[in-house]
Formats: structure tokens, sequence, C-alpha cells
């Protein structure tokens, strides 16, 4: 945030330690032993099971779910990791109450879902926490496989082609592995280093090598990578950041949102980050509400999250909606940035009233201006540095069927791959499909 920490309006300690500790405290408490007997207890075990369903990795869950309810935890975790390897962090940060839970019969019938997330988070943290692996490699097949980002996708797909018998070598860009559930999700929803020890974990499969601060194009070449692997796994996120394209754009303090969440995830202190004294956050995704709630939880007198469409089309899920108000919050919808003024600094966004019109989104051409000293982008991210012969359509990578790309040997998914929801499930489910897909690819 480097148009950031010399910004007047932008000071750091605007709350004390003690506070932000509090503030910044797990969103979820975990399940105690009995806690997760009863929640367990309300699972009808349904035959046809909708949650399962609407899984994107295809968890069993009455099968997990009546494996907690007969005090075997750790056989639960292995059913939900046999499909979901990364399913501990899936726990927190999944948004179950529009996925397995919006769909469950409990819901439906009582407006009071089975707390399925919850009781994921209880069986993998049981299982983790005897630092154990539960899957054995098989024997080796002499084959080697480079996997490119070290997000949900990339480890979803070394786990499963090491658990195959195949040498992994994992790349990424950054200094640690992880991807954006190390550097993109809100602290509080992923507390005590967690993403870091389930890379850790999960790594304990054996038979993967990670190799960080290298990328495509930078240390990288795709057709070296060729070259030396069998086969090549692309997983490279969207580093790119959408711009405002509005006039001021470029004043100190108007900064990407995905930056100002990695700064703070990585932080020591939340003390010595820097956060506004008036924030103004533009977009409507679950970056914008994490990057909003965050800056209240910082100490920032005034946040207000402004989007250009009506609640109903917001890519946060009602329960973020719901979250971001209860910390003090102004969601603004309707309105879309026109200008940022100032002199040098933000000192105010100007925003315009629009309307649906025909389908189309237009400005009524009312403007208004908010008082801000702080600016957050969060409407959405772009592909970067994909290498030639890869088909692009829409800023993202075309695949079919598991994963395949237009270059031989080549599969790619996650957020940087065409198709399904920019989740870090769906990345999980397409990280392990393509490496099912890749197995049988080099096994002939």
């Amino acid at each position: 945030m480097s148009n950031t920490t010399l910004t007047p309006g932008i000071q750091p300690e605007r709350l004390p330690g003690d506070h932000l500790e509090q503030n910044f405290q797990d969103l979820h408490a975990p399940l105690m032993a009995h806690e997760a007997h009863v929640a367990a207890d309300r699972c009808y075990f349904c035959h046809d099971a909708p949650c399962m369903t609407a899984c994107p990795t295809s968890i069993d869950i009455p099968l997990f779910i009546r494996q907690i309810m007969t005090g075997t935890p750790e056989a639960a975790a292995k059913t939900i990791l046999e499909q979901n390897i990364l399913g501990g962090m899936c726990a927190r940060v999944c948004p179950t109450e529009t996925l397995c839970e919006e769909v469950c019969v409990r819901e439906t019938a009582e407006g009071q879902p089975v707390e399925i997330g919850r009781l994921q988070r209880y069986a993998t943290d049981k299982l983790m926490a005897r630092n154990s692996h539960p899957f054995v490699r098989a024997a080796e097949t002499g084959k080697r496989v480079a996997v490119v980002g070290a997000g949900p996708a990339g480890l979803a797909c070394a786990h499963r082609l090491a658990m195959k018998g195949h040498d992994v070598v994992m790349y990424d860009a950054r200094p640690k592995a992880g991807g954006l559930n190390e550097f993109g999700i809100a602290a509080y929803k992923s507390t005590e280093d967690f993403a870091a020890r389930e890379v850790a974990w999960l790594l304990g499969i054996g038979g993967i090598t990670v190799e960080t601060g290298k990328a495509l194009g930078s240390g990288l070449s795709l057709e070296q990578l060729q070259s030396d692997f069998d086969a090549v796994f692309l997983g490279i996120g969207l580093a790119g950041v959408n711009a405002l394209s509005v006039a001021g754009e470029d004043k100190g303090g108007v900064v990407d949102a995905v930056s100002f969440i990695a700064d703070l995830r990585q932080a020591d202190d939340l003390t010595k980050l820097p956060v506004g004294r008036n924030v103004v956050v533009i977009g409507g995704g679950m970056t914008a509400i994490d990057a909003a709630v965050q800056s209240r939880l910082l100490g920032a007198e005034s946040v207000t999250l402004a989007y250009r469409r009506g609640l109903d089309r917001m890519g946060a899920s009602q329960f973020e909606q719901d979250l971001a108000a209860s910390k003090g919050v102004r969601i603004m919808t309707n309105v879309m940035p026109v200008a940022v003024h100032g002199n040098g600094a933000v000192a105010e966004v100007e925003l315009e009233y629009t309307r649906d019109e025909d389908g189309r989104l237009v400005g009524t051409g009312e403007t208004f201006r908010l008082a801000a000293d702080q600016v957050f982008k969060a409407i959405g991210q772009t592909l970067q540095g994909a290498p030639e012969g890869l088909e692009i359509t829409r800023g993202k990578i075309v695949v079919t069927g598991d994963g395949r790309t237009a270059l031989p040997g080549v599969w790619a998914g996650g957020d940087c791959a065409l198709g399904g929801e920019d989740l870090t499930v769906t990345a999980v489910a397409e990280g392990r499909d393509a490496a099912e897909d890749i197995h049988k690819a080099l096994m002939g």
C-alpha cells in the first residue's frame, strides 16, 4: 500500500492493542465436543442429501455427521478430506449459508439449518491436532508434474497427484504458499496462523517440493516447464486488480482492497497497520466486505461500502452483508464512482446514483460526495501473465473437461480458469479433478 502510509488521514494505532485483539477474534468459535454432538443430532440423514449435491466438492455430509455422532470425529475428517483436502479452511471461509446449509431440510422446515460448516471444522480440527496425515502415497510412478500457483487449486492438485505416486514441484510468486487462504481471507476468518498450518499439514503426504518467489514470466517459462515435466497445472489465480477508471484514481490513499487485506494478514502487530478515519470501499463482493469490516475493526470511524447495483445483485452473501452492517459499515447501493477529489491525497469521493434500464446500468446524472481519506478498490480481479497459446475468454483461461487447456499437457483450475464460482471450495474441486485427469493421462 505504497500510496497509503504517507497520507495524512491514514494513521496507525487508532485502537489499542487489546481492543484489536478482541476485534479480530475467531468469527465463529469452534464447537466443544458436547456442542458438536447436539448439532450433529439435528441431521435427518436425508437419503437424497441435498446438502451433498450443493457442495462443490461433493463431501458425503450425512456420513461425516453420523461419524461425529458415533464419537469418531477423526473418521469424519477423513470422509471430508477424501473429497476436500482443504476441508479445514473451507469450514471457516466457505459461504455455507448459500451452499449446503441453504438447502438443508432443517433450513427449509425451521429456518435453522444443521451447522454443517462448524461440524466440518470440529472434525478436521480434531484430526489435524493429532499432527498425522490420513493418506499414504501410492508407489512412485516416476512421473513429474509442475504446479504453478500454491493457492487452493494448486494445493489440492498437488496433494492428489502426490497421493497417486507422482512427484510434484509447486511454484508460487509469493514468499509463502497458500494463495488467497494465506493472503486474501479476512483475518477473523482464519486465526492462529491456520492457513500456514494447514499447508504444512497437507505437505505431510510427501512427494511435494515448494519453490516460492517464482512466477510465469519471472523465473518460470511455461515452455520450459512443458519440457522439464510430464504435465503442468496452472492455478495462478487472478493477480491483477480492475481499475475504477475515474479521474483522480491515482491520488494518495486510493489502493486495492486485495493489497490491504494481504498486508493485514501478514502484519505481526495490528497497531502498526494504518487505516483511514473515513473509509470508502468500492465494490459488492466478499473482498469488499472483508476490506470494509476490517477497516472498522482497525478503528476507522466511518466506513461506507458503495455498490453500483441493488442489494440483490451483490456478490457478497446475505450473511456477509449482515456482518458488515453489524460492525457499523454503511452499505450504499445503486451508486458508482465518477471522480476522486483531493489535493494530492484523496479527500472526497464523488458518486453518481444509478438505475437499471432495460437490463443496463445507467447513471441518473445526480451526484454527491463522501468525505474519504482512504478508498479501497474491490471491483474484481484480472488474469495476469497468461502464456501464449492459451485460449482466453472473458479474462480467464478456457478449459474443457477436468481442466484441460488448449495446450497439450497443460491443465488449469481455480480462479484463473473459466467456469464455476470464485470460491475456495470450487478451486479445491477443480484442482482435485484436474489431478485425477492428469493421472489418467500420465498412466495411459
